[in-house]
């Protein structure tokens, strides 16, 4: 038999192949991998969650095996509406979806907003799981660059200007890939430019939240209100294997088509886990939960970023990121990564060439780097061939 596929899933997925790639290589223990974006274990409150999933099942365990709404766990959605309060931030309980992870959330927006043929708007370059998602629902997609202090706000003026994008997508702390966070002066600037065109603003804040030196800026929910969907996830704060993210929507039009599209998806995210969850949350010192992430990760950051110095060969430069998950590497010219990955793979070390971050660049010479997952051995010695790799090739 042969199964007539939908043309959407046999187009070629480029983002879907190295997603696919990155994820085997994470389960290889035979490999050290700094191509995924995985948190680090030992961050994850094993015996604490066992207590609440002992409670909840003894406490409501008929509730938390049954079906139930699919806006989400009220307590859960109160916590997060507690948690945006103190960061300054005012989105009530019924403004929050609760998903399956921020994955589902980009399906959810994409699937809301987006008819084939319609313009959409991503940095350059983007989360490549992102760009996966997008491509499902056939959107003409628009890139704007990113310098060192954030989106190229003269490039993204001059784009608005020439088109009228449903949305744009983007990751203003700890950017995956580049790890770049947006300066207060760029993230005023591009409200502004966002505020006038009327489009509506995905920020998507995964990291905000790990950040181990510096200081923040606003977010632009803050600054934009109802134009804005935020997206957040507890996938680097608490654990990712929950798979539990929400949306944050003030524009009731919108949370209405979101909420009506996610109850064909799904029904619901996974009740049991939310509960276990919310659990967990209300029993715990989160803030003592994050810090100890962020201590291991900013030691992790300078551990790689010395590594780098001492082996990565001259003419190739790297971001310095202050918080998150990723560095961002670019090599000379004439330097492929995906020769590098390639090569490196070949002596046992991985890494996520830059191309499936792009929309249209291939060949390119910049990779994305993640150190949150790697023992300080495995970053030494990981670094040292990535970078005696480098060398080599460079001398051919």
């Amino acid at each position: 038999m042969n199964p007539r596929i939908s043309k959407r899933m046999t187009k070629p997925d480029f983002q879907g192949e190295f997603t696919s790639r990155i994820l085997k290589a994470a389960g290889d223990p035979s490999l050290i991998s700094f191509a995924g974006g995985l948190p680090n274990p030992e961050s994850f409150p094993v015996k604490e969650m066992e207590a609440a999933v002992s409670r909840v099942l003894e406490r409501d365990g008929v509730r938390a095996l049954q079906y139930s709404n699919t806006e989400g766990y009220a307590p859960l959605r109160k916590f997060i509406s507690d948690r945006y309060a103190t960061q300054g931030l005012e989105f009530s309980p019924d403004e929050i979806i609760i998903t399956n992870g921020s994955q589902q959330a980009l399906d959810m927006v994409a699937a809301c907003l987006v008819d084939p043929g319609d313009e959409i708007v991503i940095e350059k370059p983007s989360y490549l799981a992102a760009l996966q998602t997008f491509h499902l629902y056939d959107p003409r997609v628009l890139s704007v660059g990113l310098n060192e202090d954030g989106i190229d706000c003269d490039e993204l003026e001059k784009l608005l200007a020439e088109h009228d994008p449903k949305f744009i997508y983007i990751i203003p702390n700890f950017q995956n890939p580049t790890g770049l966070t947006y300066t207060q002066a760029v993230r005023d600037r591009a409200a502004e430019i966002f505020r006038k065109s009327g489009l509506v603003v995905v920020e998507d804040n995964p990291y905000g939240e790990l950040r181990f030196r510096g200081e923040g800026g606003k977010t632009f929910s803050e600054m934009l209100g109802e134009q804005v969907c935020e997206l957040g996830t507890f996938s680097k704060i608490v654990a990712p294997g929950m798979r539990i993210g929400w949306i944050a929507c003030k524009n009731k039009a919108l949370y209405e088509k979101l909420l009506a599209y996610k109850s064909t998806m799904d029904l619901h995210t996974n009740i049991f886990g939310q509960m276990v969850l919310a659990e967990y949350l209300l029993d715990n010192d989160l803030d003592a939960q994050i810090e100890k992430i962020k201590v291991m990760y900013g030691e992790k950051a300078d551990k790689m970023m010395d590594c780098m110095a001492r082996y990565f060969p001259q003419g190739v430069s790297y971001t310095k990121p202050e918080g998150g998950m990723f560095i961002w590497a670019t090599m000379p010219e004439g330097l492929a990564a995906v020769d590098v990955m390639e090569a490196a793979a070949a002596r046992g070390v991985v890494v996520c060439p830059g191309d499936p971050f792009y929309e249209e660049e291939r060949n390119v010479r910049t990779m994305r780097i993640n150190y949150s997952n790697s023992s300080d051995e495995a970053i030494e010695k990981g670094i040292k061939i990535l970078g005696d790799t480098m060398k080599e090739l460079m001398a051919k």
